[in-house]
């Protein structure tokens, strides 16, 4: 008797995101879900800064030198940091980019490097929700959690401009990779993580 042995391997894509969203529109809840029900790493740029900082590592000390100064901590120093994110998990199934990149010169340097790692941005999201709505959510966050920058309408106002100058030279460096998608960021909670669900099963 001849015994077939037949060997099946199944080829998981990784999954590479960036999450866009302005203050109040749920992107950090979001993430999570999308973190758990993917089995990603979710890195937060500011999570790092703080960590290293807080380690003292070597470009935790070089980043809070500039800080001290009130000087951006350049793209190179922020760039290493995570790439040492990524590269602590090398069997990972995925990524989720918190706050990295804001300019198109640092979404070409992320390139760089997840190129040279044979990865790439799988595709980026944003989460649209009409601003008066969000500045009603940060305004009763504000009260509810005592953050006076959530208070003050016209601090948040300024705070969405500073996003939308930002993002939108992003928004058109990821269009033209086909790789950009909005999602409506109203309703219920798991209303908009099946949305996102959605379109990151339909593209993957």
């Amino acid at each position: 008797m001849i015994l077939g042995i037949f060997v099946i391997y199944i080829f998981i894509k990784m999954i590479n995101l960036i999450l866009f969203g302005k203050p109040g529109s749920g992107k950090g809840t979001q993430a999570e879900f999308v973190k758990n029900k993917y089995d990603l790493i979710h890195i937060s740029t500011g999570d790092v800064f703080r960590y290293n900082i807080s380690k003292k590592t070597d470009l935790g000390l070089l980043a809070k030198s500039y800080m001290e100064k009130g000087d951006l901590v350049p793209d190179n120093v922020t760039i290493k940091m995570l790439e040492a994110e990524v590269n602590k998990s090398p069997n990972a199934n995925g990524f989720i980019f918190d706050g990295f990149p804001r300019t198109t010169l640092q979404a070409e340097i992320l390139d760089e490097f997840l190129l040279s790692n044979e990865l790439s941005i799988t595709m980026t999201i944003a989460l649209e929700v009409d601003e008066n709505i969000l500045i009603e959510r940060l305004i009763k966050r504000g009260k509810d959690s005592g953050r006076v920058d959530d208070q003050d309408r016209s601090k948040i106002e300024n705070r969405f401009d500073e996003y939308n100058k930002k993002t939108s030279i992003l928004i058109n460096y990821y269009k033209s990779q086909n790789k950009f998608f909005q999602i409506d960021g109203t309703g219920g909670i798991s209303e908009i993580s099946e949305r996102i669900y959605n379109v990151i099963d339909s593209n993957i």
